[in-house]
């Protein structure tokens, strides 16, 4: 299973950008999220969303992030509204084929927002 996220870059703060991954065929029967891992911690939850569309966010992107997916495409995308330099840390994309954390991970897009 092979999942590639584009998208990052280096925005300022109040800016927006939208990640994506490409999934290919993986069956990703639990569900497909979005994870960072800033420098020097761990790497932390961000969204998900199931095959039913329902969605979960991390209290710290509420109101400024939208995870969505596209199945036809094969797609995950994430949009982030009003960035903030706390954001800046490497974005990873994750499936789950199993209840609990992505089994399946892509390499990361790096995410820099400036104050």
């Amino acid at each position: 299973v092979q999942l590639e996220e584009s998208g990052g870059g280096l925005v300022q703060a109040g800016g927006s950008l939208r990640l994506s991954c490409s999934f290919g065929d993986a069956d990703c029967t639990v569900d497909m999220s979005w994870w960072r891992q800033a420098p020097g911690e761990s790497r932390g939850f961000v969204s998900s969303i199931d095959n039913d569309g329902n969605t979960k966010y991390a209290d710290s992107v509420k109101g400024r992030f939208t995870i969505s997916r596209d199945n036809a495409k094969n797609m995950l995308y994430l949009q982030m509204n009003s960035l903030k330099p706390e954001d800046t840390a490497m974005y990873y994309c994750g499936c789950a084929v199993l209840p609990g954390l992505p089994n399946y991970w892509g390499l990361g897009t790096q995410v820099t927002v400036s104050s």
